[in-house]
């Protein structure tokens, strides 16, 4: 076992933050070394004392100290280990986590991080389910957070009980030795495979200030990218206008227009899988106003003339050098969502389409969750209803499933 790993512990302010004092000794047992960093609501619950007590190290717990940051000591804190294990990641700290927050020494060492983290959630079970929690864990996830539990059972409080309890000492050792083991094939799957991702919407000009465009956010695309990687793929990402961060280790090309992203695919190419999960506009002004239309008193709404946009799941389908593999697109429909699923499959030449209802009511289009069907030559695949980043995580362990059986097959 290789000696000497270390880790830097950055309890929360929850109850089960007196589990941190077995944790760290059982690390250490294990031939970790233990920094820890204690938020001042953790401090309610464990002494800095106990803490050091048991990790045999200094415990941090001010961002504004003259001795540490002399040195830039945060920095130094958050270079200097292996891996960032937050246990009890408490609603509070995985929000400020969430949002880029760095107003306390625990906050700050997380954003100026390159290192691996890991964080344990805990907390009532009401408020892990409650939607600000599961948006902040969703956004964490796609920004390359790991996440172990929580845990369901019994709270502290009487009567409570459901999802909020850390997860066991034994399970987050398990979960810290995996995350720092080097990571082979077997475990990443995808290494070694280019993945092509598009995603979000498109903006079509009308002229220099308003434009033609759709309600995408992009969410489900960047979660698979984000999935994609996390399986070892090599990403890249081509997206349109959306204000989501770049997932971490993708890399992303930003683009505006349909006419843009198809010469951005094609750019990106060869690829083992492309995923159009972009919502890519049908239609463009046909020739923009370069200045800005203006209405008058009396005169009638101006004519726009339309043209069609390049199909780019079509294009790539079809295409006899350089195509991908696997060609997945997606189908936004708001009626016969299987039917014109399984034509648009036959049609553009697909492997898979994975097709949703994206009707006003379902919440789809710009919200956290999605309910996918995945259509093939074999047959559709209903899923049930389920947040966007388990949608990406489940698709893309099937993507890999699959072109394991077809280099095989080919040997």
């Amino acid at each position: 076992m290789q000696s000497k790993r270390r880790i830097l512990l950055i309890i929360g302010g929850g109850i089960a933050a007196y589990k941190c004092l077995d944790l760290i000794r059982r690390l250490r047992e294990r031939g970790f070394s233990v920094r820890a960093i204690m938020t001042k609501a953790a401090e309610q619950f464990v002494t800095p004392l106990a803490v050091g007590a048991i990790s045999n190290e200094r415990v941090f717990t001010e961002l504004f100290n003259l001795d540490d940051e002399r040195e830039i000591g945060h920095i130094r804190l958050a270079r200097d280990c292996d891996l960032i294990v937050v246990a009890p990641a408490t609603a509070d700290l995985l929000a400020k986590m969430a949002h880029g927050q760095a107003n306390d020494l625990a906050t700050s060492v997380l954003l100026a991080t390159d290192k691996p983290v890991l964080a344990a959630p805990a907390m009532n079970p009401r408020m892990w389910l409650n939607p600000a929690t599961q948006r902040n864990v969703a956004q964490l996830k796609a920004d390359g957070i790991s996440f172990i539990g929580p845990a369901v059972g019994e709270m502290a409080e009487r009567g409570e009980a459901g999802p909020g309890r850390l997860a066991e000492v034994p399970v987050l050792i398990d979960a810290i030795e995996r995350r720092l083991a080097p990571r082979d094939t077997a475990a990443m799957p995808l290494a070694g495979r280019h993945v092509l991702i598009t995603s979000g919407p498109t903006h079509e000009p009308i002229d220099p200030v308003r434009y033609l465009a759709n309600r995408s956010s992009g969410k489900q695309g960047f979660a698979l990218a984000a999935a994609a990687r996390s399986l070892g793929a090599n990403v890249t990402l081509i997206a349109g206008p959306v204000a989501l961060p770049d997932p971490a280790g993708v890399t992303v090309v930003r683009i505006e227009t349909a006419a843009e992203m198809l010469d951005a695919v094609t750019q990106a190419l060869p690829a083992d899988v492309a995923i159009f999960a972009a919502a890519v506009a049908d239609w463009r002004i046909a020739k923009p106003k370069s200045e800005k239309l203006k209405k008058s008193a009396g005169s009638e709404p101006p004519a726009l003339k339309l043209a069609e946009n390049p199909d780019i799941l079509k294009t790539i389908g079809h295409r006899s050098k350089d195509r991908p593999r696997l060609v997945v697109g997606f189908a936004a429909e708001t009626e016969n969502v299987v039917a014109n699923a399984q034509k648009k499959l036959k049609s553009k030449a697909a492997d898979w389409i994975v097709a949703n209802d994206v009707s006003p009511e379902t919440g789809i289009m710009g919200g956290d969750r999605n309910t996918v069907h995945i259509v093939t030559r074999d047959g559709v695949e209903h899923w049930s209803d389920m947040h966007k980043t388990d949608v990406a995580e489940k698709l893309m362990v099937r993507v890999a499933i699959h072109l394991g059986q077809q280099s095989a097959d080919i040997a």
